[in-house]
């Protein structure tokens, strides 16, 4: 504790509670008048942003403030709440400005909407949609701004799809997000032993396949769209359960008949934020880049090659059937640094002359793991 904390606490025990409570009433005041400023300035520099045609989200700007006001936060608030605070104060400031729409792999209360929630905050106005494809199309046709797409998961590996997609897309990776995964069996049912099918996604059944095998053995698994669908199908089929997040039990009134049964602890799913912006450096950056090679001996090799000369830390190599040609492969990359970093740019410049094709995904802040 700080020499300020040991003089503050020492001073306000000396109060009583309604004394407390009154200045705790009178700080509530300020803030609420100070948040309305803030909105008020917001709108002004909306005004600004629309005479010089600037987009109302500002990604890295948002990044900067959060980064700041971590840095002078002297407790006892935990960075944490102060980021889940001003995620949302942002996402008003954005709104005041004209209303930002976010496309997600919906439908509410998956895994994809509350990734998109925790980065874009509440206030934001979010768009489910059916699948990947559905995302990366809504944010092409500029119906939406951004686009929220799961790409891989620490236990099942890569979401294939959203790979997939990345090479005949122009959109940009702006931002990544890491999420915890917790699934809960959901039920309309008092009892598991009252369950015979069992909906979900099938990366969540993957993810809960030992639990549901030695605690569910007689039920039948059905596969789903998502997570949150199958939470709706619980919620209409009678005897049936959802392998899902508890988000999805407030939504769809199920209860839960169990908690946390993922089959490790360490379940973590990555999402990325899609669009047309291009990030600016932030000193702690990742790159990605889609690639292929020459169909001949040592060709990955010669392709990965400028990336070790460069000193530059490869963090991801995932490879992809190529779609336009049988037993080719397109290889997705993920780099520490920027493109604009020099060792950087020259492992893209070097790529380029020894592959059949690069193609530069985006350039984006690492976000916290």
């Amino acid at each position: 504790m700080s020499d300020q904390e040991n003089t503050t606490v020492k001073e306000l025990s000396g109060l009583s509670i309604n004394e407390l409570r009154a200045r705790i009433d009178r700080l509530d005041r300020t803030i609420v008048q100070a948040l309305n400023e803030r909105l008020l300035l917001a709108r002004a520099i909306g005004e600004i942003k629309k005479k010089e045609g600037l987009p109302v989200v500002d990604l890295p700007r948002e990044r900067e403030v959060l980064a700041r006001l971590e840095q002078a936060n002297e407790g006892p608030l935990p960075n944490e709440t102060l980021r889940y605070v001003y995620t949302e104060v942002m996402a008003a400031s954005r709104r005041i400005q004209k209303p930002v729409r976010v496309a997600f792999l919906g439908p509410e209360a998956t895994f994809t909407h509350l990734a998109a929630v925790s980065h874009f905050g509440r206030a934001t106005s979010f768009v489910p949609q059916p699948s990947i494809r559905d995302v990366f199309e809504e944010v092409e046709k500029k119906n939406c701004a951004y686009g929220v797409v799961p790409v891989e998961n620490s236990i099942e590996g890569a979401v294939n799809h959203t790979l997939d997609l990345f090479p005949n897309s122009d959109l940009l990776i702006c931002a990544e997000i890491y999420s915890a995964i917790s699934h809960d069996l959901l039920s309309r049912e008092t009892a598991p032993d009252q369950v015979q099918t069992i909906f979900s996604h099938p990366q969540a059944l993957a993810q809960c396949r030992q639990w549901l095998r030695k605690h569910m053995p007689a039920a039948s698994l059905v596969e789903c769209g998502s997570t949150s669908e199958a939470a709706h199908k619980a919620a209409c089929t009678p005897r049936s359960a959802a392998v899902a997040g508890s988000q999805a039990a407030m939504v769809y009134d199920l209860l839960v008949l169990a908690s946390r049964i993922e089959d490790s602890i360490h379940n973590v799913t990555r999402f990325l934020v899609i669009g047309p912006d291009r990030i600016p450096p932030t000193g702690r950056d990742k790159t990605s880049l889609v690639f292929a090679t020459a169909h001949v001996p040592g060709a990955l090799y010669q392709a990965l090659g400028p990336i070790a000369d460069a000193g530059v830390n490869m963090v991801k190599l995932e490879s992809r059937p190529s779609k336009s040609a049988s037993w080719h492969y397109q290889f997705f990359v993920d780099v520490e640094g920027h493109l604009q970093d020099p060792p950087v740019a020259r492992v893209v410049e070097q790529m380029h002359e020894t592959c059949a094709f690069v193609k530069w995904l985006g350039s984006y802040p690492q976000a916290e793991i």
